[in-house]
């Protein structure tokens, strides 16, 4: 926060966040209200992780080839193109089926556009020395956008109704919009080859160049399995989880739950910040992703109310520390030729692979009940967390 270009940064990411939150609330309470569909809530889903599965590697490569700067504006564009086109549907109420795929769809294309090149913008603001800090702020302040948004955005649509505050709802994006025409510009250390992106066979490639750094490798595999087997799917079952634990109104319960998971992040990004003496390593990295997966795998198994909400800050104080000093770990040591496509893979494992976790903890919950997926799904984790801590420490006393 010394830096005031990182502050500009913070500040405009936090209000992007929220009004990212903003629209999720208001969009999806109303198409949930016209259409009653469960089919499309699964479509939200997919929408919304699916790019960053398919696209996320060749956004990384335009990230190296041209300025982040202005494709982060492109994702902003589009994020206000998804929430004008809500408003204008919501305000004319023709909305249809359709309509309301294709708005997702842009918002999730929006996503990708945002998010890879975001992590570049942090290398060119801060540098490498302070790209850990970075990196966990900005983490830190996604975790406030979620809180925040779904607040906001439920105050605005009582005060101004959907349709108008949806609207209203573009303008928390020109923050970052408009900051990024004065943002500093790129200061990579090699210039990238003028290649052209080449979608399915740049994954392969990136894939193929990193194939033998054991930190790449590892962090990279432990985003994409975190990401498969549980990622945040949890967090759409909730209510179910508030209703089975049956203290109190469930509404209050399931906003509790979920705001412990989000205060456990914040407070990790607080306490890391004050304490800084938690040196980022593969092994380290694990390490805290096996916290995490112990403390859903009570979570899933516990009837206490007080203890889930003990259990679910646990899990979102293990989740932030792991998944930033991942993307951190990937950052500094991806080659800088091609530090936006490995960026972009890390994205495609850490976020596109949520898609699928809609299946270990979604599906199967409807198959076999809620507490024994994401339990089951926890326990698989686990295990092979720790086959990858175990092979990380055999590699580590052989480099020794």
């Amino acid at each position: 926060m010394r830096s005031r270009p990182y502050r500009l940064q913070f500040i405009s990411f936090v209000f992007a966040m929220m009004a990212d939150n903003i629209e999720h609330v208001i969009s999806y309470w109303v198409v949930f209200q016209k259409f009653n569909s469960p089919a499309l809530g699964g479509f939200a889903v997919l929408s919304h992780w699916l790019p960053f599965l398919f696209f996320s590697v060749a956004v990384g490569g335009l990230a190296d080839r041209f300025d982040p700067r202005r494709i982060i504006q492109c994702g902003m564009l589009l994020f206000i193109v998804a929430s004008a086109g809500w408003g204008y549907f919501f305000v004319t109420g023709t909305i249809e089926m359709w309509h309301a795929m294709l708005l997702l769809v842009i918002h999730g294309c929006a996503g990708v556009l945002w998010q890879t090149p975001n992590q570049l913008l942090l290398w060119d603001i801060v540098g490498p020395k302070d790209l850990p800090s970075a990196v966990r702020l900005n983490a830190m302040a996604r975790y406030l956008g979620v809180l925040v948004g779904p607040a906001v955005g439920g105050i605005i649509m009582l005060a101004l109704g959907p349709a108008h505050g949806i609207i209203l709802n573009t303008l928390f994006y020109l923050p970052m919009l408009l900051w990024l025409f004065w943002a500093p510009g790129r200061s990579r250390d090699v210039a990238a080859p003028r290649v052209a992106v080449r979608g399915l066979a740049d994954i392969v490639q990136t894939i193929r160049d990193i194939a033998g750094h054991r930190i790449l490798t590892s962090m990279i595999l432990l985003a994409g399995l975190t990401s498969f087997m549980i990622g945040n799917a949890y967090h759409a079952q909730m209510p179910g989880f508030a209703g089975d634990l049956g203290h109190g109104d469930p509404g209050v319960s399931y906003s509790v739950l979920l705001a412990a998971d989000a205060a456990g992040a914040i407070l990790a990004g607080i306490a890391l910040e004050a304490w800084g003496r938690l040196r980022p390593t593969p092994r380290t990295a694990i390490f805290l992703a096996i916290l995490w997966t112990a403390s859903l795998l009570c979570f899933a198994a516990t009837g206490i109310y007080a203890l889930s909400i003990a259990l679910l800050f646990a899990a979102g104080f293990f989740e932030l520390s792991f998944n930033t000093m991942a993307q951190a770990l990937v950052q500094l040591n991806a080659p800088a030729d091609i530090r936006g496509k490995v960026v972009g893979l890390f994205n495609m494992a850490g976020l596109g692979m949520r898609a699928f976790s809609g299946i270990t903890v979604g599906l199967f919950g409807a198959a076999i009940g809620i507490h024994w997926s994401l339990g089951l799904s926890a326990a698989v984790l686990l295990a092979a967390l720790l086959a990858l801590y175990r092979v990380t420490q055999s590699a580590r006393n052989t480099t020794s």
